[in-house]
């Protein structure tokens, strides 16, 4: 059993709110981990999916009256909107009564869909919490490679072989094309959002252009638009937004658009193995995607990010402003005797950037200087570091 960051986090949260809405895609590990905090609390857990357990809710203020002095856990609760006036109507009963925490766990794998129906009948009385796939953290150190070539969902990265992993994620991938995107409103053909879904694992890294999208597709760009917010909501999609600042420059406006999860991006590509990965083309955005996406999991939840790009090629991969600590501007390599580029110090004159650092896939990730304030550091240790982050404690000491 692999040991989840979010564990204790999950245990605060309903310490302190009478339901947590716990996010995340599809085969994440989130029912896992639920039945760990469940197996500690002796909850009650349904799965909305399961026939026999959606019937018990036939009459739900009944039921989960039953289990008042229980934890209930409710898998895919968004496959059930109704039940939201319920929950609420039960806490505030409950408050009155004095159960003021702990009451109900919701899993969804929809963010936008599960954000909308309970922040309208919840509001107030739900924290949210989001697992993304297994972060390098939380694998072993000899695992980092394996980790990115195979993602992390974990039954891809636990596979017996490369062919096994791929095998997995290919079908995780029809998955989503064949049954979970039309639950969700798809119109278009399983073809046509496949082919979407390709194109944006080619254009992994790049700015987002979705006219030209729409013209590949031929389709509309409204649709493009609704569909790749669709692929953001089940948490497959990261769009990086441009950075704003006020210092008269002409900037990118567009947002950098990622394959959330590596695994995934690799099984559209059809690359099974690391070698395969390191002859492609991808290669270098497929590992800047990685390293963000591990960062920014890894950050404060409070954490602004984004990434910077002028006209005179001043660039930074990825901008964070972490409350007490500043701005930092990072720059992503995956080789670890590599360089910061001549944009990147142009971008830290125009920004003046509290900490800057050149984030490398070495094995020895021990920070050390390269020259006008640069701190180069392996992304393990980064992210370690940003996961335990205080105030003052600066990364060579950590």
């Amino acid at each position: 059993m692999i040991e989840r960051q979010l564990f204790p986090a999950i245990g605060t949260a309903l310490s302190d709110y009478p339901a947590v809405a716990l996010l995340g895609a599809r085969q994440v590990g989130k029912t896992t981990l639920a039945r760990q905090i469940g197996d500690v609390r002796s909850a009650v857990y349904l799965d909305i999916e399961r026939p026999s357990d959606r019937q018990k809710l036939t009459d739900p203020e009944a039921y989960l009256s039953l289990h008042s002095q229980r934890l209930v856990i409710l898998d895919e609760v968004q496959h059930m909107p109704e039940l939201f006036p319920v929950l609420r109507s039960l806490i505030d009963e409950g408050r009155r009564a004095g159960q003021t925490t702990g009451r109900f766990l919701l899993l969804g794998s929809a963010t936008g869909e599960l954000l909308r129906q309970s922040g309208e009948s919840l509001a107030g009385r739900v924290a949210y919490l989001e697992l993304p796939s297994l972060q390098l953290p939380e694998v072993a150190e000899d695992q980092q490679n394996r980790l990115w070539v195979r993602g992390g969902f974990p039954n891809s990265l636990l596979a017996s072989n490369d062919s096994k992993s791929l095998d997995w994620r290919q079908n995780l991938i029809s998955t989503y094309l064949e049954r979970e995107l039309p639950s969700y409103g798809s119109r278009l053909p399983a073809q046509t959002l496949r082919r979407l879904w390709t194109m944006l694992a080619h254009l992994q890294g790049g700015l987002l252009d979705v006219s030209q999208l729409a013209k590949g597709l031929m389709i509309d760009a409204k649709t493009v638009h609704r569909y790749l917010d669709m692929l953001g909501d089940l948490m497959l999609l990261r769009k990086l937004p441009p950075w704003h600042s006020n210092l008269g420059k002409r900037l990118v406006k567009s947002p950098k658009v990622y394959v959330r999860d590596s695994g995934l991006l690799h099984a559209l590509l059809g690359l099974a193995t690391q070698d395969a990965l390191l002859a492609h083309p991808v290669v270098g955005n497929s590992w800047e995607g990685f390293a963000i996406e591990t960062l920014l999991n890894a950050a404060p939840r409070d954490a602004q990010s984004g990434f910077y790009r002028s006209s005179n090629g001043a660039e930074i991969d990825l901008l964070m402003d972490v409350p007490g600590l500043g701005l930092m501007a990072i720059e992503v390599k995956k080789s670890s005797t590599a360089k910061p580029r001549r944009g990147f110090y142009s971008a830290c004159e125009d920004l003046q950037p509290v900490q800057k650092f050149l984030v490398h896939g070495g094995v020895d990730g021990v920070p050390y200087p390269v020259g006008d304030g640069v701190m180069a550091v392996g992304l393990r240790h980064l992210a370690l570091w940003l996961a335990q982050i205080q105030p003052g404690v600066p990364l060579e000491t950590f």
